[in-house]
């Protein structure tokens, strides 16, 4: 046996460290976040856990709570070291601890499933789901026209300089003030539902697409067009030969990015109708009642959401570049 043999690593030896290489600075990366995060709540929670301790008979430092205001939450948690406990355990957290927004997300998602009640009212699921049906919607009419424009845009002068300016200026007014007039303007005419929450989504996602789609449909060089215009090939042939091959890294990229902005969207959509289906209720509700940890875990429900609808095309993407013979 060689030694070049032996130095060689085995297939699975191989995959196992290229598996680590990848998940251990991601959970270095998460274990950091968490660690920061359980450290924050002290000095964000230690003013109230001071007041309950001090009314359940405590005895604490400095023991006016008009002193106590006037202090910092560290210098409260270093002279009161015997209540930091308290503070990732409070009903009504300024900020909730990690492990009660994971509790409140499983009582609301995984318990309810393992009780037959995944889809009640209060599940989390349903609340996603709801709110996941007007991210779809949303985002396919921004794709299809964020598509569209950006053709127009390519193919036609005209276009470029009267309608680009303003897609680009659409996108420096609000969301939170034109999600309002969208909605009444609709609802004046008769349009509830699932549509208005839908066209706030799609209003948000058609830019990113419109931008990636120029980006790749002006793409291909000029030798690459001055060879297609010697082989006598129309604009219809270059388009669906060329422009449109080369812009499928450009056009699966902006998608991402259009698909998280269209659940952003479509969670703004749900807080000036006073809906109580979806997550942007389930956040307005938190609100309203001063539930933080039920509106961290809508926060972190919405994350997911994101994670998993981006992921997905993402795999759509490898797919079909893979299948056009791209690299991903």
């Amino acid at each position: 046996m060689t030694d070049a043999t032996i130095a060689k690593p085995s297939g699975l030896g191989a995959g196992v460290r290229a598996v680590s290489d990848a998940v251990l600075p991601v959970v270095a990366v998460v274990a950091a976040i968490i660690g920061l995060w359980y450290l924050a709540c002290i000095p964000m929670n230690i003013h109230t856990a001071l007041t309950d301790a001090e009314r359940a008979g405590a005895v604490v430092t400095p023991a006016g709570a008009a002193e106590r205001r006037d202090m910092g939450g560290i210098g409260l948690a270093l002279a009161n070291t015997e209540i930091v406990p308290d503070v990732f355990s409070q009903e009504r957290p300024r900020l909730p601890a990690p492990h009660q927004v994971g509790m409140e997300l499983w009582k609301t998602t995984g318990e309810m499933v393992l009780t037959g009640r995944g889809f009640s009212k209060r599940s989390l699921l349903y609340h996603a789901w709801v709110t996941l049906s007007s991210t779809v919607l949303g985002f396919l009419i921004g794709t299809v026209a964020g598509v569209g424009l950006a053709i127009g845009i390519v193919h036609s002068r005209v276009m470029n300089m009267a309608v680009m300016p303003w897609a680009i200026a659409s996108q420096t007014i609000p969301i939170l003030a034109v999600a309002p007039m969208i909605i009444v303007v609709l609802n004046s005419v008769g349009v509830t539902g699932i549509l208005p929450k839908a066209l706030i989504s799609a209003y948000l996602s058609f830019f990113p697409v419109a931008v990636g789609m120029v980006k790749g449909l002006r793409s291909p060089g000029a030798m690459q067009l001055d060879l297609l215009a010697t082989y006598n090939a129309s604009q219809a042939e270059t388009f669906w030969k060329l422009r449109m091959p080369s812009s499928m890294p450009y056009f699966f990229t902006s998608m991402k990015i259009g698909m998280a902005a269209a659940l952003v969207g479509a969670i703004v959509g749900e807080m000036p109708t006073g809906a109580v289906r979806g997550l942007g209720a389930r956040l307005l509700a938190g609100s309203y009642y001063g539930q933080t940890v039920q509106i961290w875990s809508a926060l972190f429900a919405a994350a997911i959401l994101a994670a998993v609808l981006v992921g997905l095309i993402g795999l759509i993407q490898r797919a079909v570049l893979k299948k056009m013979g791209m690299a991903s």
